[in-house]
């Protein structure tokens, strides 16, 4: 049985420090690369201070196979430094493991962040919050790389044991095989559910890593902040043609600067004469309901794969015993989810129904006579 989920001792953003403020505008590099790329990078952002306060750069950058650029090490960690003081900019970096930890806070760092491939990890995130105890810093949480709600939540709980107050959840998008147009899906239910289950934790969206091309991040940015995000962090860099890591998502700072007002903020709490709370609830049903609809197409189109594939190697359509696990396993979800079993039933009947209308019109485009359609379970 599930956990109840957490009540979070948590400090709000107006309490961080000097500085920090709703929006929490955080920019920069995805990678300190030279200490003239990120001086570069930290004076075109400071044009656009004090909106955006906090410079970020990537000092350790772990690549999924070996042999590209995997970040300056310890040496970017000054470079950082020294952008951040000639600039008036806090300065945020990721850290991995306790040894980056007690790097970054040696070299000052303000702000920490924990990236989407240690969030899943309990055993490196304990080892985080273990370094971390008793440090009053800041620290932000990427979601997990993978859909799921309860390593993220995990993650928060073991950093909050650990006594940081000062702690918020990035959204950075999900990586996900099914059909969509961005580098990694927004999936904007999974955060709306950990903002709706953890009240006063700070949520900031990275629409650099859901878009993946910079012609997005406007798209992304926007929705985030409609749906009450506390702020954005997005990569710029001076030069991102010629960028060591992910330069097709990074935009230089003058385009940061037109990206930022093109963007209308919200208020945390709308002002009842102009947008009352139902308004608000109405917009990210709207948004479920548009990811919901993605992801029934998605099943649908594997659905007609499968009739394609047994009608080509002469496999039965009816498959009654995998239909019953089905609906054993969404009866079980839908115990834990709260939802009852006639709505269970009523909505995997409605799907089940329109799989077999899209077997039956794949069968005909296929032009098998000799074969029945479909009229059971896929």
């Amino acid at each position: 049985m599930s956990r109840p989920w957490p009540q979070l001792d948590l400090l709000p953003l107006e309490r961080w420090g000097p500085g920090i403020e709703r929006p929490l505008l955080i920019a920069g590099p995805c990678s300190a690369e030279s200490e003239e790329q990120l001086m570069a990078a930290a004076l075109g952002i400071r044009s656009h201070a004090p909106t955006v306060r906090v410079l970020r750069a990537g000092i350790w950058k772990p690549r999924t196979r070996p042999g590209a650029f995997e970040g300056a090490g310890e040496p970017g960690l000054r470079w950082l430094r020294d952008a951040g003081n000639a600039t008036g900019l806090l300065t945020a970096t990721e850290v991995a493991t306790p040894q980056h930890v007690e790097a970054a806070l040696k070299a000052g760092v303000d702000l920490l962040w924990i990236g989407a491939r240690t969030t899943p990890n309990p055993f490196s995130v304990q080892a985080l919050a273990d370094a971390l105890a008793g440090v009053d810093v800041p620290v932000l949480v990427k979601n997990p790389v993978n859909p799921d709600l309860h390593l993220w939540v995990g993650a928060l709980e073991r950093l909050n044991h650990a006594g940081i107050r000062r702690l918020a959840a990035v959204h950075r998008g999900f990586s996900w095989s099914g059909r969509t147009t961005f580098r990694n899906a927004p999936m904007w239910e999974f955060p709306i559910r950990l903002m709706a289950a953890c009240p006063g934790l700070p949520m900031l969206c990275d629409p650099s890593h859901i878009a993946g091309r910079t012609d997005r991040l406007a798209e992304v940015a926007q929705q985030a902040l409609d749906l009450n995000f506390s702020g954005l962090m997005v990569e710029a860099h001076p030069d991102p043609g010629n960028a060591l890591s992910d330069g097709e998502q990074q935009v230089t700072p003058t385009a940061l600067g037109a990206l930022l007002q093109s963007l209308a903020h919200r208020a945390a709490r709308p002002d009842p004469v102009l947008r009352d709370l139902l308004d608000e609830l109405r917009d990210q049903i709207d948004q479920l309901d548009a990811d919901i609809a993605q992801k029934l197409a998605e099943r649908l189109d594997i659905a007609e794969r499968i009739g394609l594939y047994k009608q080509e190697h002469n496999v039965a359509i009816l498959q009654p015993e995998r239909w019953e696990r089905i609906m054993a396993a969404q009866h079980e979800i839908g115990r834990r989810s709260g939802l009852s079993p006639a709505f269970i039933e009523a909505f995997m009947n409605a799907v089940h129904q329109e799989s077999i209308r899209r077997q039956t019109e794949a069968w005909e485009r296929a032009q098998v006579p000799t074969q029945a359609p479909p009229a059971q379970a896929e």
